[in-house]
């Protein structure tokens, strides 16, 4: 079903309606989505910031990790343009280049982690035949040995470069909140990223079209993810939302920050203390999104298990 359709060409069709395999069933649809998709805000996601003195920071991630999952970060030492810039050029890739150009980088569709073009990566276990509206690409980008930036775009020219650019940048970056996500639970700095090992670091740009139908689709189904974190930007137009306390909250774009999610091995790590983040992404009619998520997964060899401090402290697994 990878095919050559992508989702891009059924938006730019002026379909009425969407074809049958990107329905939701009833229960996963989001309902209703207005045009002003921060009217659907009623709770925010926190913001860290990372320029505050650490006796502040700490109980800050403490808290947003322990009750949300996720938290903004600003302040973090990204240089702005470079958000910007990436932002632009994966755009541009999807929107202003042709889509023969496009497809020359598919990805194949018989492995599921294939770096390249694409527009089906995650599927719901339980719906294998729905589909996401959302057309993507995938790069390797950590550890270096595979790395191959000419699997990526060549177009827009600078593409390549801001990438891999990007790539060093949120590695610098996980480094330094997991050092302080160690420290806001009493653990010595190092700890987390010890217990995840070398990373494997994945950075995929996310474009959704516009969507007929948001009612009954969504631009990424409900899930949240295997590694241990994710950084992720997104542009101006929303949709993001994240699970709270049973009730899906849109998470507001907040301009230059960085948005992170807690991610399943580090759940494990902490022995349940901090909490994976399930989210999903929704459509809307008359804009294209962009997001761009880096994944970073523990090393291939290692054995995810709790901390032992940690299982001291709680008396087992919990």
């Amino acid at each position: 079903m990878e095919g050559a359709v992508r989702v891009q060409i059924l938006s730019q069709m002026g379909i009425s309606e969407v074809p049958s395999q990107y329905i939701q069933p009833p229960k996963n649809r989001p309902g209703s989505v207005t045009e002003n998709i921060a009217d659907l805000s009623c709770k925010h996601v926190p913001a860290v910031d990372l320029s505050s003195e650490k006796e502040s920071v700490l109980p800050a991630i403490r808290e947003a990790c322990r009750d949300w999952g996720a938290f903004h970060v600003i302040n973090h030492g990204v240089p702005t343009k470079l958000l910007d810039d990436l932002r632009r050029a994966c755009f541009s890739f999807f929107n202003d280049f042709p889509m023969e150009d496009k497809l020359k980088y598919a990805c194949n569709p018989n492995f599921a982690a294939s770096e390249g073009y694409g527009s089906r990566l995650l599927v719901s276990s339980e719906n294998e035949t729905v589909l996401d509206w959302r057309d993507y690409f995938d790069h390797h980008t950590l550890p270096l040995s595979r790395r191959n930036p000419s699997a990526w775009p060549h177009f827009p020219p600078e593409y390549r470069e801001l990438m891999a650019n990007y790539s060093d940048e949120m590695k610098a970056l996980v480094q330094r909140l997991l050092a302080l996500m160690s420290e806001s639970l009493g653990l010595k700095a190092s700890c987390i990223e010890d217990a995840v090992g070398e990373f494997y670091q994945n950075i995929t740009a996310s474009y959704y079209p516009p969507c007929p139908r948001p009612d009954l689709t969504l631009g990424l189904q409900s899930h949240s993810d295997i590694g241990a974190i994710t950084l992720l930007i997104q542009d101006n137009v929303g949709g993001l939302q994240v699970l709270k306390d049973g009730e899906w909250l849109l998470v507001d774009p907040l301009p230059n920050a960085i948005l992170v999610l807690v991610a399943d091995q580090t759940e494990i790590i902490t022995n349940g203390q901090y909490k994976t983040c399930v989210h999903r992404a929704v459509t809307n009619a008359s804009k294209a999104r962009l997001s761009i998520a880096t994944f970073h997964d523990p090393a291939k060899t290692v054995r995810i298990s709790p901390v032992s401090d940690l299982l001291q402290k709680h008396g087992g697994i919990r």
